[in-house]
């Protein structure tokens, strides 16, 4: 059953097998907040059982593109085409969120980006990037990083 994430009274709903769990709930909320400010509709996630095909697709693209398997757990996932764009979000119990954006027209930009929830350590398959930090009102502080996706899939 899809739920809608609430940006505005923020609930760890989904998330509680984290043991950042508010920090993680902040996380999504913020990635909330932009979908549904960017693109006007709200931003909705199931569990990984009831979108296998989200979470296949992004494992995939990281596996075939950096050779990076993520250890922790996914606990949610998104899947949503929104302005001729592809995504693909996976939020996992040690705090990481995943996101893919992958423009479907040819030669369109399409990126893997990785974002740390407050209080996470960086996971040892994600030590090759840097990892830029920002401010959120919902997320506290967010570390990030991302890669450019090469080939098409």
């Amino acid at each position: 059953m899809s739920t809608i994430v609430d940006f505005v009274t923020v609930s760890t709903t989904g998330l509680e097998e984290s043991p950042i769990a508010e920090a993680l709930a902040g996380l999504r909320a913020n990635e909330a907040r932009y979908i549904t400010n960017k693109y006007g509709s709200p931003f909705t996630v199931n569990t990984p059982n009831e979108d296998p095909e989200t979470l296949r697709w992004v494992t995939d693209i990281l596996r075939e593109e950096r050779g990076i398997v993520i250890a922790s757990p996914a606990l949610e996932v998104s899947g949503f085409d929104a302005d001729g764009i592809r995504f693909g979000y996976v939020f996992y119990a040690s705090g990481l969120a995943i996101n893919v954006m992958y423009t479907l027209a040819d030669e369109g930009k399409r990126a893997v980006g990785f974002k740390l929830s407050l209080g996470m350590e960086i996971p040892k398959e994600l030590s090759a990037f840097k990892f830029a930090r920002q401010r959120s009102k919902l997320a506290g502080e967010i570390r990030g990083s991302y890669f450019v996706i090469k080939g098409e899939h």
